[in-house]
């Protein structure tokens, strides 16, 4: 299968991709390396895809070293004859679009980048689907989108209507284009909305990556809630996992077109929403003591207040993805934190920390 992979020096894009390439496909990535963090992490997830940074020119295609099947290309998601150009030319079986302006928080200082990326963005895709006969789309929701929901573990028949951050309100906004897409030109569209994802070659402004920075370098680590916070830490490989499981199968109609049978995350139209998490959220105190004892450091600790735009808990009901493909998130926190770890010290010269 030839699939697209979007934002491929991402977090999770990186890990997609190189499971899509062990496991013999075909994959395009696409990312625009923007600055929202260091991009020396993004340009090395790369170079672990054989994607050299010195060759890279905006829009021109560079290929793999390590691999014969994969090629990267460097696009904004907004730059529409760009995007096109791409369909048309490679002729995609599939599309995984992960590719989005991440961060709750950033999206209060910095709202416009949102709307162009994950807005304008996520259009270009839906339109290079419909035009270039691409079905199969898979796309990147976020927890975010359960807002002011206070029943728990959240469930994807639940309705999403009040988010509290903007990046939350343009992820609900993609579920409902994708749905109009789906209903209008048949795209199979699945969103998935991700939940805590921490692991190798991890976000450093995501609290994994902040808490061991400062727990090694001595500095106090920000506790937010008073610690009073839990969240639904998901490993990456069980993430990646629910990913392939869903661009295997893409989304199918459910049943004919009546008030009776529309739900918040399915309709006759073929289109679905899942949850991806591990469906056993972890409080956050108990996750600082984990990465402490695997580190070896207690770590200094400043408790605050909420911050704007967050929640107080995530707690993920997988029961769809379970249900429909026997997905089974596994890896524990222990053993997560450890690999998170391994890495992060190999990664930054600390392996004798």
């Amino acid at each position: 299968m030839k699939i697209l992979v979007t934002g491929t020096a991402g977090f999770i894009g990186y890990h997609l991709a190189k499971k899509l390439l062990e496991r013999g496909d075909e994959v395009v990535g696409l990312d625009n390396i923007n600055d929202y963090y260091d991009v020396n992490l993004k340009y090395a997830r790369l170079a672990e895809l054989g994607i050299n940074e010195d060759l890279l020119i905006k829009t021109i295609p560079v290929v793999s070293s390590k691999y014969p099947k994969h090629k990267f290309v460097k696009i904004n998601l907004e730059d529409t004859q760009s995007i096109n150009n791409l369909f048309e030319t490679e002729k995609f079986d599939a599309v995984c679009n992960l590719a989005a302006q991440a961060g709750v928080r950033y999206s209060i200082e910095n709202p416009h980048a949102y709307i162009q990326s994950n807005v304008v963005g996520f259009l270009n895709i839906l339109e290079a689907c419909r035009n270039f006969g691409v079905k199969n789309l898979s796309y990147a929701s976020s927890s975010s989108v359960y807002g002011l929901n206070k029943s728990q573990p959240f469930k994807t028949s639940d309705h999403t209507d009040h988010p509290i951050s903007l990046y939350a309100a343009t992820k609900k906004s993609n579920e409902m284009m994708a749905h109009s897409y789906s209903h209008l030109y048949g795209i199979q569209a699945t969103g998935l909305r991700f939940f805590t994802v921490y692991g190798e070659w991890g976000r450093p402004d995501m609290a994994p990556m902040l808490f061991a920075d400062a727990i090694l370098n001595d500095r106090t680590i920000k506790v937010f809630n008073h610690g009073n916070m839990s969240r639904d830490f998901t490993y990456i490989d069980d993430i990646v996992d629910g990913i392939i499981k869903v661009i295997d199968n893409p989304a199918q109609p459910w049943g004919e077109a009546s008030l009776q049978n529309l739900s918040a995350d399915r309709s006759s139209a073929p289109y679905r929403i899942y949850n991806i998490g591990n469906n056993a959220p972890v409080q956050l105190l108990d996750f600082i003591k984990t990465l402490e004892k695997t580190l070896g450091i207690e770590a200094k600790k400043n408790f605050m207040d909420m911050q704007d735009g967050d929640v107080v808990s995530t707690y993920a009901d997988v029961s769809g993805l379970m249900d429909d493909f026997g997905y089974k998130p596994d890896t524990s926190l222990d053993v997560g934190v450890e690999k998170f770890v391994k890495w992060y010290k190999e990664f930054f010269g600390l392996s004798k920390v």
